[in-house]
Order: C-alpha cells, then structure tokens, then sequence
C-alpha cells in the first residue's frame, strides 16, 4: 500500500533552492556562452539542419532541442539553450519530488551540485542532455500515478515516455526497471494506454529505422561490441562512476542509495533504477567499452534515495557537508578552468576539442571558398567546419578505418559529385596536399580535387555474417549492390580521371592486413537510381591464424578506401 503519511510535510526552505538553481543556471549559461562547440555538438547541430525522424547514432530529440535554441541565437548559446533551461527545470522538479519526504534544502544543494555528471549535462548538448530532462519528468508524474490512477496522468505518461525514448535508447531502461519494481501496474487498464499511447508517439522513428535497414540497431548492439573481452573495460567502470558521482562523495553516496530502506512503492522504485541501471552497463563492459556518461539517469533516482535517506532521523553523518563542501570546490575549480583554459588542460584530449576550432573552420574556408570540404574520417572535424561557417557543405569521408556516421545518409555526397573539391587531411599527402593549415588546435593539410568520385553510401550486402575458415582457404561472397543516389552510377574507369578499385579488406583490431581486389568484371556494373544487382568475389583468408574483420571497400583516388559493408567476422583456424 502506498505510503501518503509524508505527503502533508511542510514546505521548508524553498529560497535557497531558488537562489542554488539561479546560480546553477547562471554558471550554466557562462559558460555555454565563452565555450567553443565540442566536436559532438557541432554533430548534433548538424542533424539539426536536416531534421528527420531518425539518425544513424541517436533519436532525434536533441536536433529538436538545438534547433529550438539556434533559431533564437546562432551561436554555442543557441546551441546549448535548452540544455541550461532543462537542466535547472530537472533540478528543480527533483525538489518537487522530494519536498514530500522533508528532505532539507542544503543537503539537496550539496548532493545534487556534487554529482560531477550533473554539471556536465548542466550546458553540453547531447542526447543526454533531452534524456535527463525527461527522466526527471518522467519520475515526476509516476509519483502521482502511483496515488491516482487518471486518465489525465496516463496520457501525460505516454507523452513523456515517447519523448523520453527519442532523447536516446537509454530511457527503455528506465521503463523497463519501473515496471521490474512495480508489477501491479499490470493490473491497471490504463497502464496498457501509456504503453500504446507510447508506441503510436514513437511509430514514425521505428518506420524510419526500418526504411534505412536498422542502422542504430546495427551500430549499438553490433558494431561497437569489441570481438575479444577486456579487462579494463570492466574495472575502470567502477572507477569511473566514483567520479561521475561526484569525485569525493561518490563512494558514500553509492553505500547510501544502495542500502536505503525502502518506504514506499516510489522509493522502491528508485532503487531499483539506481541498481539496475548501473549494473546494466556495468555487465555490457563485457561486451565492450561502457562511456562513463551512459549511466547519467542511473543518478537521478540514487540522488534521490540519498536524500531521502538524510531525511530520516541520524541519516547523515556529521562529516558529510565539510566534504560534500570540498567535493563542490573542486567541481567548481574545474569548471572555471575549462572556461580559463589554461595550457595544461589544452593537452588532455577531452577538452582539446573546446578550444581554438573556431579559427581552424574560418581558416580552412578561406581557402576553400563556396567549394564542397571533404575531411577525412570522422564525423567531428566536418561537423565543427559546418557550424562555425553556417553550411552542410562539409562532408566526412567514410574511411575504411572509422565507422559509418550520419554522413552516410545525409545527401551531401550527392552534391559533390564531379565537382571541384577541397581536401582537408591531419597528414601531407604527396602529390594532392599543397596547402598547410597551422592553427591554435593544431596542423592540418589541405589540396584540391578535380572531378570528386565517391561512392560512400554505396554499401555490399551479403548473407554471410560470420564464416570460420582455413589459413588460405578461399571463400566466395555472392554480394548484393544497391544504388541509393537519385541519379545513375556506374564502376567504370573509362575516361574517368580518378579510378575506383573494389577491395575486400581483412582487419585485426585497428590494423589492416592485406588487402585484395576485386577482377576487372566489376568495372562493368552500370546501375540506375534504386537499381540493384550482385556481384561474386572470392576472398583469400589470411594465412594466420586468429579473429579477423573483413570489409569491403571502394577506393576512388585520391581517397584512403569507404566503409561500404558491415564488418563480417572471419575466424582463421
């Protein structure tokens, strides 16, 4: 039976909350002001110029996000708007939720501004930033739904869960774990509405992953699975959720969740989100690398629990606010030197990307003018190139040695075809570079390419995922080819002035190990827009044995060679 003894504590101490989320905002929008776009939201602001019901990587709630903020100011601040508004909107429904419990106003400012992930998502727009807000939202109308079963709670339900489901795949663990701590919900007719409710908001995003064959599914559940276990990928993840907790409480604040007294249909419902969701991710990193940030809603509901926890007679120890104090200091201090941006920090990775991109996009234009910029692997570099320069005229190359991206779907490649191009490498190609880019965020290399051939969004299908074979031993691929352009392609390369080769590339790990090409009958494919057609090639096994990945590429010079099939495992024995 739900617990409603607490739903008449008094409201206490609401204007330090006031004036804690008018500081949090304020340093939120500070620095989502003075902050140059990260490489992932430069991305993300590039999906928001070809708003679409899906994207390779992620749902498409954080385009709907940036395009709300950019359409009001074009610049980071646009960029990040939202984000600074939903964050505090979280916080604040947080306290909502917690008031109820008589949680007291300093140890919610001192948990909540401690959690190291919290500041992170408090200006950075990414999926998670969409993703905690409707959390948060999302565990703010179940309170009420667990005490009154209304037809008006139900459909604001299924609103949320659909929204929550296109911030980012993460949010069915949510669901899924409410439900695990909450079985009786299966008896409510009206649980089956937010269920169907749901599933109708969230139809136009299944309908495009089918229309372009399961590309995140694909991507998240196969192409970022490491084929050999490892080790660290499992013991940094502890590690790593100390920090994300808040690098001096975190510890506690993970005793404290975890062994928290359950008092009502809710607070069971927090733990079980905080555990399961933690310890989700913590059995993928057996299956490979677990990002420190995916656990981001695993911290809402412990917080939460925390808190309630303070709340009870003796529930926070004496000690707790000095650290806790010390904890948002040093949180503090982070922050303000990520917006000094002092020489030491310019040489940890993560925030290179922060600082001095916006002089290398100007720079880069200036040379290229009006013309197509293809940059080679990765979709960060084009995405930061797109957004300080206001275009979608800079392209990724789809290198055999990356991964697919957006890029791929996106119709820019068809623009650029036969075209004057130019060409931007971190490394001097002879006999194409002529141009050297020396900038504050470092050395690039750029030259021109007459006539552009590519065939990135080509891609070979087979019915072959997986084959186990002898050193040597020849395998034959019968490989399907579709032509998605809305124009003719063809494989020749005659009177062409750069030719393109087909080649079937085995990896082990990041390292290429032979490559072969394709006989000269695949020269006579010809194929209209939607057209397709297949073509045999015999593939040679390395003579080592051991696990292999096998690509099939087209090359066209002056490019390294596209990723233009799945990865397909190839075990030598």
């Amino acid at each position: 039976m739900q617990d409603t003894s607490l739903n008449t504590a008094p409201v206490k101490y609401n204007k330090p909350i006031i004036y804690f989320l008018l500081l949090w905002a304020l340093l939120n929008a500070v620095q989502a002001f003075t902050l140059e776009i990260h490489a992932d939201e430069a991305y993300y602001w590039v999906y928001s110029r070809f708003l679409d019901w899906g994207y390779y990587d992620h749902p498409p709630m954080v385009a709907v996000f940036i395009k709300a903020g950019y359409s009001l100011m074009h610049n980071e601040f646009g960029v990040r708007l939202f984000t600074v508004i939903s964050t505090t909107a979280s916080l604040y429904l947080m306290w909502m939720m917690l008031k109820r419990y008589r949680v007291d106003a300093i140890s919610f400012i001192l948990v909540v501004s401690g959690i190291f992930v919290f500041h992170i998502y408090g200006f950075t727009t990414t999926p998670d930033a969409p993703l905690l807000f409707f959390t948060v939202l999302f565990l703010y109308f179940y309170q009420q739904y667990i005490e009154e079963d209304s037809l008006k709670l139900a459909l604001i339900l299924g609103v949320v869960i659909a929204c929550l489901l296109y911030s980012k795949y993460h949010g069915i663990l949510l669901v899924a774990f409410t439900l695990a701590s909450n079985i009786k919900l299966l008896r409510r007719g009206s649980f089956y509405g937010i269920v169907l409710l749901a599933l109708a908001l969230y139809a136009p995003h299944i309908l495009w992953q089918v229309n372009h064959d399961y590309p995140s599914i694909s991507y998240h559940l196969s192409e970022r699975s490491a084929d050999d276990y490892q080790l660290d990928n499992t013991y940094l993840y502890p590690l790593g959720q100390l920090i994300m907790a808040g690098p001096l409480i975190g510890w506690f604040l993970f005793y404290k969740g975890f062994t928290a007294k359950i008092q009502d249909v809710f607070t069971r419902t927090l733990l079980v989100n905080s555990i399961g969701i933690l310890a989700f991710f913590f059995l993928t990193s057996f299956k490979g690398e677990v990002q420190l940030h995916w656990t981001l809603i695993a911290y809402v509901p412990l917080s939460m629990l925390v808190l309630i926890s303070f709340a009870r007679s003796a529930g926070k120890p004496l000690w707790f606010n000095r650290l806790a104090v010390i904890n948002v200091s040093l949180i503090l201090l982070v922050r303000i030197c990520i917006i000094w941006g002092p020489p030491f920090l310019l040489k940890i990775d993560a925030m290179k990307s922060f600082f001095g991109f916006k002089d290398w996009a100007h720079q880069i234009q200036k040379k290229a003018g009006d013309n197509y910029v293809i940059f080679y692997e990765g979709f960060q570099d084009p995405s930061k190139y797109n957004f300080y320069n206001n275009t979608t005229r800079g392209l990724a190359y789809d290198s055999r040695h990356y991964r697919r991206t957006q890029y791929d779907i996106w119709p820019i490649e068809d623009s650029l075809q036969h075209k004057k191009t130019y060409y931007v490498l971190d490394v001097w190609l002879p006999g194409v570079t002529t141009d050297s880019i020396n900038v504050f965020a470092g050395k690039w290399y750029g030259g021109w390419v007459d006539d552009t051939r590519t065939y990135q969004r080509v891609e070979f299908e087979t019915l072959a995922p997986k084959e186990a074979v002898s050193p040597g031993q020849k395998i034959d691929f019968d490989l399907t080819v579709k032509n998605p352009y809305p124009f003719a392609i063809n494989f020749s390369n005659k009177d062409q002035k750069h030719p393109v080769f087909f080649e079937a590339c085995f990896f082990k790990k990041t390292d290429q190990i032979t490559i072969q090409k394709a006989d000269e009958s695949f020269h006579n494919i010809s194929l209209k827009p939607g057209e397709s057609t297949h073509f045999k090639f015999n593939v040679t096994a390395p003579e080592q044995p051991g696990r292999y990945q096998l690509i099939f590429s087209l090359r066209t010079e002056p490019f390294f060679g596209g990723r233009n099939s799945k990865s397909i495992n190839i075990t030598v024995k």
